[in-house]
């Protein structure tokens, strides 16, 4: 089970860059703060090209890309899981 605070989000943009938005937050918050980027004016442009939320373990729990929608997990993963 996942431990509090444990969640990090990541936006990364078009020249290959990217930048942490928040660290080390509780996974409710990960999921409202990744929702808000994955649906914020640069994910409509498409500056903003992909956004995770990962654990502590750098593993990606949910993954968003421009053009694609939420990537991860896929439908099918939620629908069995």
């Amino acid at each position: 089970m996942s431990r509090e605070g444990e969640f990090s989000i990541c936006q990364f943009f078009t020249d290959g860059s990217y930048e942490y938005v928040r660290r080390f937050v509780s996974a409710e918050d990960a999921v409202q703060i990744a929702a808000h980027y994955a649906t914020s004016v640069g994910a409509k442009l498409g500056t903003t090209v992909r956004v995770i939320i990962t654990d502590g373990g750098d593993c990606i729990n949910w993954e968003w890309e421009f053009g694609k929608g939420i990537t991860f997990p896929k439908q099918e993963e939620k629908a069995n899981g």
